[in-house]
């Protein structure tokens, strides 16, 4: 179609526009350097809602929700060289906005805080 840029959106593949959730789980040296301020940062400069947290397995999960597009871009921002620690894998899953988040915060959640109270002498 004339006028139309980029991939045609309801071609096999392409990603649905509108408002969308991306849950990401982020392996790697990636707990105690920073990154889930970092995720904060860029997903508050993107516009978009949600929460960086630590899992007890050393992952972080980000759930973040907004603009499928701007998901997108933050989803690529964890994949690309230059993130604070190092990542290793980076798997992610795609649903539909839920709401309920104001904001996007960063947290340490109670499992993995009574984990490392638990492994301090």
């Amino acid at each position: 179609m004339e006028g139309r840029e980029g991939p045609d959106p309801g071609a096999p593949g392409s990603p649905p526009s509108g408002q969308a959730r991306l849950t990401a789980w982020v392996r790697g040296r990636v707990q105690g350097v920073g990154f889930r301020w970092w995720v904060r940062s860029i997903a508050l400069e993107l516009g978009l809602r949600g929460v960086a947290e630590n899992l007890v397995d050393g992952r972080v999960r980000v759930i973040a929700e907004g603009d499928r597009g701007r998901c997108t871009v933050l989803l690529e921002r964890l994949e690309a060289p230059g993130t604070p620690g190092h990542v290793v894998q980076v798997t992610h899953r795609w649903d539909a906005a839920r709401g309920g988040f104001t904001g996007f915060a960063e947290r340490l959640t109670a499992a993995t805080a009574i984990f490392h109270l638990r492994s301090c002498p």
